[in-house]
């Protein structure tokens, strides 16, 4: 085992250079959004305790077994690294107590339950703050706690529709289409895991927690804002053009002589005549109608054909090393496994190893960022209620 390897999988005691040690979270979340959103508090060096039902635990645990690989809980090992586990019943008196004790000690609750049912549990803000009035509590929910869609039943493909995301996702002759991942879950967890942070700092000032109330709907329509310009000041709503640019010409996937696809885009002007060059047409630089962006928008169709028919001459990877050489944006179009394995990838150690106490050897994808000279150990993801013993006696003080 490297050295590396071996800090990924230190406990959280370890992680006294971290930039949210020594700040406890309690996770009452399951499935994408919630423990996306306490995966990345982990990933900053909280810890955190997930509670997990008696009756086999968070739904991710039971969904995502593959051939060969029964016994294992991939699918929540992908969003659970880094937390340990207790198993509560919370509609028991007994283990709710229990709850609000850990609740007591913590700086933050985030929970993803539907609306309505944390207060059913006595979990809810109202409830804890009266226990814990410094505590950070964080609501991800479909809809949001409020309003007219408070009550519907909120799936990620659910939320790209009503968001509209899928209305400019898609061939133009064919159906809307979603994104082929949880996008609405995971930045609804993002969006939730930066509200947090602020609001420890807010703590900090004030000595005051408050609640945050996150809507994956509104999340996606705000990850989406940036691209809704022309439909909020100039009234246009934008229709599908598959992988084309609206506004900018070549900007698609193009098939190379060995059957692989890349993506190539000319993302300003000063790209045009390098791409030209490098693609050996230099005379589509020279050619009036394609001069200026305007232009080349204009003849869409007409000069994307051009381009297909010379990127069809050669291989991918000569395509990306001449397109590198001339420094025009350009990848082959990755599948998840060439994706992990990428050169870069690799460089800067996103994919990580750790030894799973019932699966062994396991992959999980780690936090993207990279912080000089702050160093967040990673450890397991945990078995279900692995950790009741440590937690109530790190927490509780209880032996």
């Amino acid at each position: 085992m490297t050295d590396q390897t071996e800090r990924l999988n230190e406990s959280p005691s370890a992680q006294s250079r971290s930039p949210l040690a020594g700040v406890r979270v309690l996770d009452l979340t399951q499935v994408v959004a919630g423990p996306y959103c306490t995966t990345m508090l982990a990933d900053m060096g909280a810890d955190v305790v997930k509670i997990e039902r008696p009756d086999g635990g968070d739904d991710l645990r039971t969904v995502g077994r593959y051939k060969g690989r029964e016994d294992h809980e991939d699918y929540f090992n992908a969003n659970n690294r880094s937390k340990r586990s207790i198993t509560l019943d919370l509609k028991r008196e007994a283990d709710r107590k229990i709850g609000w004790a850990l609740a007591k000690k913590a700086d933050i609750v985030v929970e993803n339950f539907a609306p309505g049912t944390a207060a059913r549990l006595k979990m809810d803000w109202d409830t804890l703050r009266t226990l814990n009035p410094r505590l950070i509590y964080c609501s991800i929910s479909g809809f949001g706690q409020t309003g007219p869609y408070r009550s519907r039943l909120a799936l990620d493909p659910i939320i790209q529709a009503v968001a509209g995301s899928m209305s400019v996702t898609g061939e133009p002759d064919g159906k809307p289409m979603q994104v082929g991942a949880p996008l609405a879950d995971v930045m609804a967890g993002m969006f939730g895991a930066y509200a947090i942070a602020v609001m420890l700092r807010s703590v900090e000032q004030t000595g005051v927690g408050d609640y945050i109330d996150v809507s994956m709907q509104a999340t996606m329509v705000a990850a989406l804002g940036p691209r809704m310009g022309e439909t909020l000041q100039a009234g246009i709503v934008p229709h599908r053009i598959g992988n084309e640019n609206p506004m900018r010409v070549p900007a698609n996937i193009y098939l190379t002589a060995d059957n692989r696809f890349v993506a190539i885009i000319c993302q300003s002007q000063r790209q045009w005549a390098p791409l030209c060059d490098a693609i050996d047409r230099g005379d589509l630089a020279e050619d009036a109608r394609y001069a200026e962006p305007s232009g080349r928008v204009a003849h869409r169709k007409v000069l994307d054909a051009e381009i297909a028919g010379a990127i069809a001459t050669r291989t991918a990877e000569e395509w990306i090393a001449r397109f590198e050489q001339f420094r025009v944006p350009c990848s082959q179009v990755n599948n998840y496994r060439e994706a992990l394995d990428d050169p870069q990838i690799k460089y800067r150690g996103l994919v990580r190893e750790l030894d799973h106490p019932t699966a062994g050897r396991i992959e999980v994808v780690g936090p993207p960022w990279i912080i000089e000279g702050k160093s967040t150990p990673m450890f397991t993801p945990p078995a279900l209620g692995q950790h009741r013993g440590d937690i109530l006696a790190d927490w509780l003080e209880e032996k």
